[in-house]
Order: C-alpha cells, then sequence, then structure tokens
C-alpha cells in the first residue's frame, strides 16, 4: 500500500491505494497523523477508492487512526470506498463507527457541517 496526501479546504485527503494490510504501514500512517496533529490538522478524509483489497490489520489500521484524531479533537471520514471494501465494513458493524461519504469532496464538506 501506498498514500498520498494533500489539503483541501482546511482538511487533508489521505489516498490510499493497493492492497491495506496494516504492518509497516500502520507505523508510517500513524507516523503521518502525529505530524498532521501537530500541525494542528485535525480534519482527514481517507480515499479508499484505489484500494483493492484490505484486510483485518488494514480495517485496524483504519480504526487507529480515527481514535488518533479524534483524542486530538478532529475527526478520520471515509470517502470511495468500493463495495467491496463496504460490504466488509457492513459485515463488521464499522459502518456504523466511521462517517463515510461517496466522494472526497462530499467528506470535505461534512466537515464545514458539523
Amino acid at each position: 500500500m501506498s498514500f498520498n496526501t494533500s489539503e483541501r479546504y482546511g482538511s487533508v485527503v489521505i489516498e490510499f491505494k493497493g492492497n491495506v494490510m496494516g504492518g509497516p504501514d500502520a507505523v508510517s500512517l500513524n507516523e503521518k497523523l502525529h505530524e498532521l496533529i501537530d500541525a494542528s490538522k485535525t480534519n482527514i478524509v481517507v480515499d479508499l477508492s484505489r484500494v483493492k483489497f484490505m484486510n483485518s490489520s488494514g480495517l485496524g489500521m483504519l480504526i487507529g487512526g480515527l481514535t488518533t484524531m479524534r483524542k486530538a479533537g478532529g475527526d478520520l471520514r471515509i470517502s470511495g470506498a468500493t463495495d467491496k471494501i463496504q460490504s466488509l465494513l457492513v459485515v463488521t458493524k464499522l459502518i456504523t463507527v466511521f462517517k463515510h461519504y461517496d466522494s472526497v469532496d462530499k467528506a470535505v464538506e461534512s466537515f464545514n457541517e458539523d
């Protein structure tokens, strides 16, 4: 897995690409999130539209990111989950934990509605 970050209207978009499997990726994501917190950037959107596969460690990585951002007074929202990822979130009931949107733009806009 690789990820890129960009900023849009006061939110940071983290675009995941490839297979999300936890492990070393979880460490690098956690480091990135802490850098963002240090820079007072706590509104995060994770774009999953280019993710092919996610396992339980990958889900754990997202949950860890969500917890980190909420503790810092922000939030981590999901956008663009494929049907496969969406059904994984439904089966694990994580669909009720994460705020999720069809597009990055809708997820970014949602921070202005809070």
